[in-house]
């Protein structure tokens, strides 16, 4: 397979989120802290997978941090589409989202929670993933974290270790 044949899976954590006293979970906003993360990661997918779909948690910090990313890819920002099975955070959901996207779409940016994007990415990394980034991911997965997984085939086919993760990324601010 050629390199120009390869998709890209963007898996994202929201930027870092407040725990004010009575609000629900799903209503928690990010701190401003969490939108300076969310900023700095929408620079770095700008200049290095800059996304033609996005799917994103119906969770308010997730589509704070979506808001921040689209501001900074500017006019290149594809609509965000929410997906409801991406805030209960668990990888198969996560996968199962990516599994009904478009064959058309080359790079796909999901932006969701803990532990389900770790989860994810140590699902969808195979073995001859990059290991640096494997360390990283390995080593925690910040808010506002970024991995970039190569895969070299059908959406609705990916499932388990069958990705490249080559690229994470935790914007410091």
């Amino acid at each position: 397979m050629t390199r120009h044949d390869l998709k890209h899976l963007v898996i994202m954590r929201h930027g870092q989120a407040d725990y004010p006293r009575d609000v629900p979970d799903h209503d928690r906003p990010l701190v401003p802290r969490g939108a300076r993360e969310a900023a700095a990661a929408g620079a770095w997918l700008a200049e290095n997978a800059p996304p033609e779909m996005i799917l994103v948690s119906p969770a308010l910090r997730t589509r704070q941090t979506v808001t921040w990313v689209c501001h900074e890819l500017g006019e290149k920002a594809p609509t965000p589409q929410l997906w409801e099975g991406l805030y209960n955070g668990a990888d198969a959901q996560l996968v199962a989202a990516v599994n009904h996207v478009p064959e058309s779409v080359r790079t796909l940016l999901v932006v969701a929670h803990m532990p389900g994007v770790l989860d994810a990415v140590l699902r969808l990394a195979s073995r001859d993933s990059d290991p640096d980034a494997m360390m990283d991911v390995a080593g925690g997965f910040p808010t506002a974290g970024t991995a970039v997984l190569e895969v070299p085939g059908d959406w609705a086919l990916l499932d388990g270790a069958d990705a490249r993760l080559t690229a994470f990324h935790a914007p410091e601010v």
